[in-house]
């Protein structure tokens, strides 16, 4: 019988079995179930004498490739990757290259993927694709996204959302025990409300907070920062880096204790704390001088 993925299969042939050892002779049970003699002959001598409940399909993977990378080659490759630390594989290829050891780098991936020593891209994930940046002429063209993981124990850490707008350095942050993009629209609806201005594009790394779904459900521009590359979001980093230093080394890590003074500090940043960015001026000021030129 011809190879198939049939679901229902393995328990077809436990009962074709069942019934030849039941009485029937391996015809009967043959052309009762459609198929051949010679499968039910197969399938009986695969069966205990006690029975089984299902039989189940084989894989049709070969045993041997004639092709196939020596056991030895293959052991190197592996061997490279741990000698250096988990590197990407075209490390691992040039080292190899470096010995004579001649093969193409999809080989090297291929082993080291059998093997389970590449962390594959996980399927729920969405390809992000980023429109240009655009320049923040006005409030709200350039509105960056962030979070910041704060240790409550070992095991244990709560999160601050931060926000910015990059023309005005207007921010606002709240803190959550959790973060998703059900957490993160919240906390983008919490800003829009409280922002005098309106939000046009938002710019944010990779994280799982600012996924796709995100993307989606913001219904505003939305685009992501280079892999790796913080300095992207440099001037939320720097406040990142502000709010930590000036509010939240001063509170335990707590929740409620983080959003009851939230406000005040929020307050004292974007209305009396003057910024070199902005030459000495604060977001508020900015933000009418920005208002009063485009009228």
């Amino acid at each position: 019988m011809a190879y198939s993925k049939n679901p229902y299969l393995p328990k077809v042939r436990a009962q074709a079995v069942n019934m030849h050892r039941a009485g029937k002779t391996m015809k009967e049970a043959a052309r009762h179930f459609g198929v051949t003699v010679g499968a039910v002959s197969k399938w009986n001598k695969k069966v205990p004498p006690g029975g089984v409940h299902e039989i189940p399909t084989a894989s049709s993977r070969p045993h041997h490739h004639p092709n196939q990378l020596p056991d030895e080659t293959v052991e190197r490759i592996v061997a490279w990757r741990i000698a250096t630390g988990g590197r990407c594989s075209e490390v691992v290829h040039q080292h190899l290259k470096n010995e004579g050891i001649s093969l193409c780098l999809n080989s090297v991936k291929r082993t080291l993927g059998r093997r389970g020593l590449i962390k594959k891209r996980s399927p729920w994930k969405r390809l992000h694709l980023s429109q240009p940046r655009p320049y923040a002429e006005k409030p709200g063209d350039l509105v960056q996204l962030d979070t910041i993981h704060l240790m409550k124990s070992k095991s244990e850490r709560i999160y601050i959302y931060t926000l910015l707008d990059v023309h005005s350095r207007w921010a606002y942050a709240w803190a959550s025990e959790r973060t998703n993009t059900r957490i993160s629209l919240k906390f983008l609806k919490r800003a829009r409300g409280r922002a005098p201005f309106n939000f046009t594009c938002l710019q944010s790394d990779h994280g799982s907070e600012w996924s796709q779904h995100f993307s989606e459900r913001a219904k505003i521009n939305h685009r992501h920062s280079r892999v790796r590359r913080p300095n992207d979001n440099a001037h939320l980093e720097r406040f990142n880096r502000t709010i930590q230093q000036e509010f939240l080394s001063r509170l335990p890590v707590d929740v409620r204790l983080i959003n009851r003074h939230l406000p005040a500090y929020l307050a004292y940043y974007n209305q009396e704390r003057l910024h070199l960015g902005l030459n000495l001026i604060t977001p508020a000021l900015c933000l009418e001088k920005s208002f009063q030129a485009i009228g």
